[in-house]
């Protein structure tokens, strides 16, 4: 081996835990998936130097990490939780494979967890007069960690939408992600039914894979048409998507994850388990959506699979195992496009089953992914590529792993110029427009409400002057837009956030 043990970043312990029916704490979940990683794995508990939370929306104490480690008896060096991001899981690891790697860690432990469920369970006791469990789990934040020190967060702390974005109402997900979805399908040269029909056909075998995992949300396969068929049950969100194509956040869902070195694994009897940290790599685009040259493309995503491939010294065709982040159709077709891979790949795109079906637990959703990889890659063999995405495909995290070690150990992909080329690509956005401009719609969709009508149509808009604008189409022109993709389209745009008429 070109490399020493002590230094070749590995995982040895992986867990995951569900809970569908029972009222149960994000805590209490999270503590059933670690528990279930580092069963079997010796003293490995004792050589962890860090803890690390993927960052939570459930309820919970402000100090989760620290909370964690003491219930597990660890004494780690440090604590830690980060800030929000689904490219987190993949940036943990990456980042404590460089430190193993180095010499400045011998283990690290990475878990996260979301409880909407649970959430959303009580509000429907409360709602029907039930009274909840004076012992119910899900109503404490955790007692131990309330006189604690918050954990430390990590991270880009930036916003994911600027201030026009959000004046235009841009900052839901399922709102933003349409948009470029708008982008790819007037590219194809679809309407939004003949797209909604063709995402359908490689999210279905997503839905096929989800029905065969233990940990899968929705273990149940959907046929192309019960897709996009938009019915009362799978009504239209924002164009072109219907809600079984969305991420579905209202799970009980967490995972764990333990990278150590090779030497350690020995020393604690599970090297046998082990799976190869191979290389990582992170990119972001250009940060806001309504900067960007093109919303239908990511540059992110390209460079960091660029990046990670040629740092492990493979290419495209040589991973056997796939997991795209899926959070909406756009994210899939943005990663097979920036990857060279066609979205009927024989490999499969996911592992899991993707986040309409497998389920989103919030930020934490990649750490299920490379948990499943991690299984997978034990059992089956070969090499595999898990991308995490972070705010608005904003934020790209890329590893790659094996059941093999690497030729040249861990490498991480240099990705400074790259990035660095991609921030000089920002486009200028203005706040408002006091004499009416023209311009080109350069993404759209048209958000709809639970009665199935035109609420409103954001727009972004590429200015005559080469400037973009976000705006909303007038709600004179709303009625009249329903099913429409205005990519393309010219229009006037005037107003403190621009309004839009079209010409």
């Amino acid at each position: 081996m070109a490399f020493k043990e002590d230094r070749l970043p590995v995982i040895v312990a992986c867990g995951q835990a569900i809970e569908r029916e029972e009222l149960v704490g994000a805590a209490e979940l999270m503590s059933r998936a670690v528990s279930s990683a580092l069963d079997g794995t010796g003293q490995l508990v004792n050589r962890i130097d860090r803890v690390s939370v993927v960052g939570i929306m459930s309820k919970i104490s402000a100090s989760p990490a620290a909370d964690l480690a003491k219930s597990f008896h660890m004494s780690p060096q440090h604590t830690e939780i980060t800030q929000v991001g689904g490219n987190f899981p993949q940036w943990l690891v990456s980042r404590a494979a460089d430190e193993i790697a180095s010499g400045d860690a011998r283990a690290v432990m990475i878990a996260g967890v979301e409880a909407q469920h649970t959430q959303k369970m009580r509000r429907k006791l409360r709602e029907q007069g039930i009274e909840l469990p004076a012992n119910d789990p899900a109503t404490h934040a955790g007692a131990t960690g309330q006189d604690r020190i918050p954990d430390p967060v990590v991270g880009d702390p930036r916003a994911g939408v600027s201030s026009s974005e959000l004046a235009a109402g841009l900052i839901a997900p399922v709102h933003i992600y349409p948009m470029f979805e708008s982008v790819i399908a007037s590219r194809m040269q679809r309407s939004y039914q003949e797209q909604r029909e063709f995402i359908a056909g490689f999210l279905s075998p997503f839905s096929e894979v989800a029905a065969k995992h233990p940990f899968a949300w929705f273990p149940q396969v959907r046929s192309p048409q019960e897709l996009y068929t938009v019915t009362p049950q799978n009504r239209l969100i924002a164009e072109p998507y219907p809600k079984l194509m969305a991420a579905f956040i209202d799970v009980n869902q967490a995972a764990c994850v333990v990278v150590t070195s090779l030497a350690v694994a020995r020393e604690c009897g599970v090297a046998d388990s082990a799976i190869y940290c191979w290389s990582g790599a992170d990119v972001n685009d250009v940060w806001y959506p309504s900067s960007r040259p093109d919303p239908g493309v990511s540059q992110g995503i390209r460079e960091a699979g660029k990046a990670a491939l040629g740092a492990a010294g493979i290419s495209i065709d040589d991973i056997s195992l796939f997991d795209l982040y899926s959070c909406f159709p756009s994210a899939v077709e943005l990663a097979c496009d920036a990857l060279g891979i066609s979205l009927s790949d024989s490999r499969g795109l996911t592992a899991t089953g993707g986040l309409p079906y497998f389920g989103g637990p919030g930020n934490n959703y990649t750490l299920h992914a490379i948990a499943t990889v991690a299984e997978r890659l034990r059992e089956s063999g070969g090499v595999g590529l898990v991308s995490g995405l972070g705010w608005y495909a904003t934020k790209h995290s890329i590893g790659i792993y094996s059941d093999t070690p690497p030729v040249n150990g861990w490498v991480r992909g240099d990705t400074k110029d790259v990035q660095a080329e991609i921030d000089a690509g920002e486009l200028a956005v203005v706040e408002g427009i006091d004499t009416q401009e023209t311009g080109t719609v350069a993404a759209s969709t048209i958000i709809v409400d639970a009665s199935g009508n035109p609420e409103s149509a954001p727009v972004i808009v590429t200015l005559d002057n080469g400037m973009r604008a976000v705006g909303t189409m007038s709600s004179d022109e709303l009625a009249g837009l329903s099913g429409v993709n205005l990519v393309g389209k010219k229009v006037a745009v005037q107003g403190t956030p621009p309004v839009c008429h079209l010409m």
